[in-house]
């Protein structure tokens, strides 16, 4: 195949740090992924370490997950829902990846991590600041044995500073970091967003700086340490909410689905036997379409700053008309006029949706023990390449523990035995 053949050369010119032919690239320009020839050790457990590293892997890294023998990642544990034995919450975010079940606890095992990232180009690790270093793993460690590695760490606070020992959770750092504050109804009281997305910024820091780190160790040939956290991400995700504290000394509010400086903007309820909503943003076009032409000639909304400022008897007329019609025919009514709307689906419906069907958001793979799955795919695409597909279903617990010490360590068949029988290492049987 021959361009099979060329991928591999890509691969191996790109280790070398020889920049591929031209021609060689124009043959595999379909198959050959930003990161092939990127080797990652994940350190990293529950999500926002896994979410970063499974972007990796989807760009074509190969991923090497090191999970703890037997139970391995803590959220294998976090169900229901199960798919079979696998938990849908470890699915989410740990295809594309190898597993490798080491003690780190053991002398011979935390060897075993220390020679892996000897031979990887990127380590992601979640421990408490500090942690890994006791182990012999800090970075310090790993780049005199590596000087090209890019290291990061995920951690709550950062590895520096009065709280930076303090374990840290999503529901902490949201709480931390005002997002809670900012978050809920009106009148009610602080609301945690319904999925962790304080960690999933985090991840999303992380799978950048990593790409930038190996962009950087590019031109000079040196890796880097790179401190990610969850306060630190979800603080610079405040963006105009900081600014307006910042410059204007205006501390936020909680607002509900409502917009501070926008009006109209937040969802409406519209009748259809239940109540049901419709989520409409920005200006008078919306009044034009509601055949509310006389609040066009009060003096109170020509200008957003007007709106802003007779807010609630402007949403009452509003909400008055939204409930004389169901969400199907205002969505007719909305058709073409060039104002942003949309449903306020569920789940299922989110799933049934053509554009997310045709936007490919639905990766379906066949797990080893949970047999058919499907995760949320990739949520951009490329001119450039294609992803894999279908994707490697997320591992078992120490499936490619041997394989990886044979392939990546070159181990004997005598040594791996010898780490299994210690302990240090553990090889899944299940399959």
């Amino acid at each position: 195949n021959v361009c099979q053949v060329n991928t591999e050369l890509c691969i191996l010119l790109r280790r070398e740090g020889i920049p591929a032919h031209t021609q060689v690239k124009k043959h595999c320009i379909k198959t050959f992924r930003p990161l092939e020839g990127v080797r990652v050790l994940d350190l990293t457990r529950v999500l926002a370490g896994p979410f970063a590293t499974m972007i990796l892997g989807d760009l074509g890294a190969e991923v090497i997950k090191v999970e703890k023998p037997g139970a391995g990642d803590d959220t294998r544990a976090w169900g229901p829902p199960f798919v079979n034995t696998e938990s849908a919450y470890f699915l989410s975010v740990n295809r594309n990846k190898k597993s490798v079940a080491v003690d780190l606890k053991h002398s011979r095992g935390a060897q075993v991590v220390l020679e892996l990232a000897a031979v990887c180009d990127v380590l992601v690790e979640n421990y408490l600041p500090g942690k890994l270093h006791q182990m012999g793993l800090g970075y310090e460690h790993l780049k005199a044995a590596n000087p090209k590695l890019v290291y990061c760490s995920i951690s709550g606070f950062g590895q520096t500073g009065p709280q930076s020992k303090s374990p840290g959770y999503d529901s902490i750092a949201s709480a931390l970091s005002g997002m809670m504050h900012i978050t809920g109804p009106e009148d009610g009281e602080p609301v945690r967003p319904g999925v962790a997305m304080t960690d999933l910024a985090t991840g999303l820091y992380a799978h950048g700086a990593i790409m930038a780190a190996l962009l950087q160790r590019y031109r000079t040939g040196r890796g880097a340490h790179i401190d990610c956290n969850l306060l630190s991400s979800q603080v610079a995700c405040l963006s105009h909410i900081a600014s307006n504290y910042l410059n204007a000394g205006k501390e936020a509010q909680r607002w509900g689905t409502a917009h501070e400086s926008i009006v109209p903007y937040q969802p409406r309820q519209t009748f259809v036997g239940k109540f049901m909503k419709i989520s409409v943003c920005v200006c008078l076009c919306i009044i034009q379409v509601l055949r509310l032409t006389e609040l066009t000639e009060d003096s109170n909304y020509q200008t957003n700053k007007l709106r802003v400022k007779h807010r609630k008897p402007l949403l009452h007329i509003l909400s008055q008309r939204f409930l004389e019609m169901d969400t199907a025919d205002w969505l007719r009514e909305f058709e073409g006029s060039g104002v942003p709307v949309g449903p306020i689906n569920s789940i299922q419906e989110v799933f049934s949706s053509p554009q997310v069907k045709h936007n490919n958001l639905i990766q379906e793979m066949n797990h080893p023990t949970a047999g058919p799955i499907s995760v949320p795919g990739p949520a951009v695409r490329f001119s450039s390449f294609e992803y894999s597909s279908p994707p490697r279903p997320p591992p078992l617990v120490g499936q490619h523990t041997v394989q990886v010490l044979r392939e990546a360590l070159s181990y004997s068949d005598e040594v791996i035995g010898g780490l299994l029988e210690a302990g240090a290492v553990a090889q899944n049987e299940q399959l």
